[in-house]
């Protein structure tokens, strides 16, 4: 797992050289057991989160096609209680959205504090798609790096807690997978011709999320590039990183709830004097 943090936040970071396989110390036999537990762990601090109110969870999923950003939300977001949890896909604008400022229809979803919202891609493609596929000029998505550094920071002020995901496959393993596609018949309402289309700007995504990770990763908001050839691992790894971001609140959260607590007990011995 790569973790970029605010200390190499402006360096330049080469895909092509991070890994998109498992190392070979873990093993998908060990994996299932280490998944199982991160993944009740991670309900008890969600319930501490959604109880004591203090912080919220912003999951952001980016990723090649065929990358598992659909796969991830499945298999670790469903270990979390649907209570408090909520996916937004982003696509193309609509007139509306583009009637609006980038930013307008992605604000909308972030969460509230006890909630955890995850994004299946973001706000970033609008420094990625709309500059691979040149939608506007360089002038105005450029500037957008500066005002998504200030929007996660405001999230952060707020209490938000975000993760950001970069699902990293390799060329090969996408086509591999666009073609099961085709093979699937329970997979056919995949296919898209654009997903065949976009392999021809490989290189231009490349250079785009290489500039997305040296721009926008900070200390508060770092970007976490995620192997991702084998389900198994890509998954394993998004359930350590969100595991490890939440434990250092559980004592807050766990005061906090230990404090309501008292309250409550304090109303309803209040009441009872007075029946």
């Amino acid at each position: 797992m790569q973790l970029i943090t605010s200390a190499s936040q402006g360096a330049k970071v080469r895909l092509e050289k991070l890994p998109t396989t498992p190392p070979k110390h873990e093993q998908k036999t060990d994996a299932k057991a280490e998944f199982e537990a991160l993944g009740e762990e991670l309900f008890d601090l969600q319930d501490l989160m959604w109880g004591s109110r203090l912080n919220s969870v912003l999951i952001v999923l980016q990723g090649r096609d065929t990358a598992g950003k659909d796969g991830t939300i499945k298999h670790v977001v469903g270990s979390l209680n649907p209570r408090g949890v909520s996916v937004a896909s982003f696509a193309a604008p609509t007139l509306e959205e583009r009637e609006h400022d980038f930013l307008w229809r992605i604000h909308r979803h972030t969460p509230r504090l006890g909630e955890t919202a995850i994004f299946n891609r973001s706000h970033y493609e609008d420094v990625l798609a709309v500059r691979v596929h040149e939608l506007a000029p360089p002038s105005l998505w450029k500037e957008r790096y500066g005002h998504i550094l200030d929007f996660e920071e405001m999230l952060v002020e707020h209490g938000t807690l975000v993760l950001k995901f970069f699902l990293h496959i390799s060329r090969e393993e996408q086509e591999q997978r666009l073609m099961d596609r085709e093979k699937e018949p329970r997979k056919a309402w995949k296919i898209s011709a654009g997903d065949w289309e976009d392999r021809k700007h490989w290189a231009d995504y490349t250079r785009a999320y290489q500039d997305v990770f040296a721009r926008t990763s900070t200390k508060q908001a770092p970007w976490c590039i995620v192997p991702s050839d084998a389900k198994w691992y890509r998954n394993l790894v998004v359930a350590r990183a969100v595991v490890a971001a939440l434990r250092p609140h559980r004592e807050r959260w766990q005061a906090r709830l230990d404090a309501l607590g008292a309250e409550k007990k304090a109303e309803l011995k209040a009441w009872r004097r007075k029946r």
